[in-house]
């Protein structure tokens, strides 16, 4: 005797069950997920439903005229940041206008390595920069006030 097993269309009586039981109690599964998750199940599904939603033109229309005439200038300032980055910048926009170096530890002393190739930077201060600021690689800052001093006088050899 041979059987003949052959695939049947449409879902196998088993699977219609299985679906039929889930849809009968997903208002316990939803609630026990939300339970398990402490309502992180709910807020993802929200989250979804507002993701597949379009949004709505807005009624209202805006219309610029005119502006500002003048092109506000950089205002540079010379600044040690957090990470001992030596930087200037623009002190209305807080934008980094040119990288000048780092304060580097070498044991308990703290110095100043100037944005160069030979430091092992990749990008490096231009030429002139460079020139203003050569002897000052290397300079070793003992203290706060010595630091304050060292950004004065960058001040003034860049002319800012």
């Amino acid at each position: 005797m041979v059987d003949i097993i052959s695939r049947k269309s449409g879902p196998r009586r088993e699977d219609v069950e299985a679906r039929r039981t889930i849809n009968r109690n997903w208002p316990t599964i939803s609630r026990l997920a939300d339970q398990i998750s402490s309502g992180g199940y709910s807020r993802s599904r929200k989250a979804l439903a507002d993701a597949n939603k379009t949004p709505e033109p807005l009624q209202s229309n805006l219309h610029i005229v005119g502006g500002s005439s003048k092109e506000l200038e950089a205002e540079p300032m010379v600044r040690v940041s957090m990470n001992n980055r030596v930087i200037v910048m623009d002190v209305r926009s807080g934008k980094q206008l040119q990288y000048l170096g780092a304060l580097r530890f070498q044991g308990q002393q703290k110095y100043f390595a100037l944005a160069t190739s030979g430091n092992d930077f990749f990008a490096t201060v231009d030429d002139e920069t460079e020139q203003k600021l050569a002897d000052l690689d290397g300079v070793v800052i003992e203290s706060d006030d010595v630091q304050d001093k060292f950004i004065q006088v960058i001040k003034n050899r860049l002319d800012l």
